[in-house]
């Protein structure tokens, strides 16, 4: 009888040796540098099961042995963990990296740039265009109501989705800023607050001058005068974008709902999407009593507070303009 039992001891107790052994070999293995040898970025389908995922991997060279991979995955719980998606796999990962990997879901994250000033028609070809979405556009916005910024997605996201959470970042932007509007300024709602904030957008790319060229809008606005902005009337002639030439004589005559030389007030609704800068310029502009500006010929523009004043400047640009041969 104690013969039998030293036996089944010893026979324990080199088990649990093998056993040892063995855990600490895959531990090894499985901590080792891979034999990827330049980085790849691989593609996990929905529905891919712990072996099929290790087999790809294997083909990929991210992993030296399937085997190794699913042992270690089925030892530590995470044979059903691992999610689909699109991964980045650096040169010499090692197994258990690659499997840290694909159960924190660390995918790649795309980004898309939808710019300030882009017209609704202008934003859907630029989701549509932009490589890893999917799907169609279900649904429709309407203009003025997403906000330009960069936006990271994984691959496979839809572009309907994207446009959800562009409108929900405009949604919350706007109500961030109208909470610290400056007072007395001559609009009572946030949409107006947009609609003024898109033609501030269209009518500078210059960071600094947002707060002034709003600040003459708000003013003329004040004082019961017509905006007069051109990029109104570039709308009201093709809402898609830019017109691709001057403004015509005819243009800047033609009744339209957006024509601010014949309109009073703000027209009916934005003219672009407008950004950030271009909403807080708006809800807070500058302190300053000016009521005209016109381009400066250096990219910026020439501000005035009264029409003699604006003349002279508007005078200087046609000088410019003539010395370069424009038309």
């Amino acid at each position: 009888m104690k013969r039998l039992l030293i036996a089944g001891l010893a026979a324990i107790a080199v088990a649990t040796i093998s056993a040892s052994a063995s855990w600490m070999w895959l531990q090894s293995q499985i901590q080792m540098p891979g034999p990827l040898a330049e980085n790849i970025e691989l593609i996990i389908e929905p529905g891919a099961g712990l072996n099929r995922i290790a087999r790809e991997l294997k083909e990929a060279s991210v992993i030296k042995s399937a085997t190794v991979f699913r042992l270690h995955a089925r030892f530590g719980g995470f044979s059903g963990q691992l999610k689909a998606g699109e991964y980045r796999f650096r040169v010499g990962v090692s197994a258990a990296d690659a499997l840290a990997k694909l159960v924190a879901n660390d995918v790649v994250v795309r980004f898309v740039t939808i710019s300030e000033g882009l017209t609704s028609t202008q934003i859907v070809d630029v989701i549509r265009a932009a490589n890893g979405l999917s799907g169609e556009i279900s649904e429709s916005f309407a203009q003025g109501t997403l906000l330009p910024e960069t936006y990271g997605f994984s691959r496979g996201e839809t572009r309907t989705n994207l446009i959800r959470r562009m409108s929900q970042q405009m949604d919350r932007t706007v109500t961030g800023l109208w909470l610290s509007r400056a007072a007395g300024l001559p609009f009572d709602t946030a949409d107006e607050a947009i609609a003024l904030a898109s033609i501030v957008e269209k009518e500078t790319a210059i960071a600094a001058e947002r707060g002034r060229v709003a600040a003459v809008f708000v003013n003329r606005l004040k004082r019961g005068m017509r905006l007069q902005s051109d990029p109104t009337v570039a709308f009201g002639v093709d809402a898609s974008g830019p017109l691709g030439r001057r403004l015509r004589r005819s243009d800047l005559d033609r009744e339209t709902p957006y024509n601010t030389y014949k309109i009073p007030g703000l027209p009916p609704g934005p003219i672009c999407h407008p950004g950030r800068d271009a909403l807080a310029a708006v809800l807070n502009p500058a302190p300053t009593d000016d009521l005209y500006f016109v381009a400066d010929g250096s990219g910026g523009h020439a501000f005035s507070k009264t029409l003699a004043e604006h003349n002279r400047n508007v005078a200087r640009w046609r000088r410019v303009q003539r010395s370069r041969g424009d038309r």
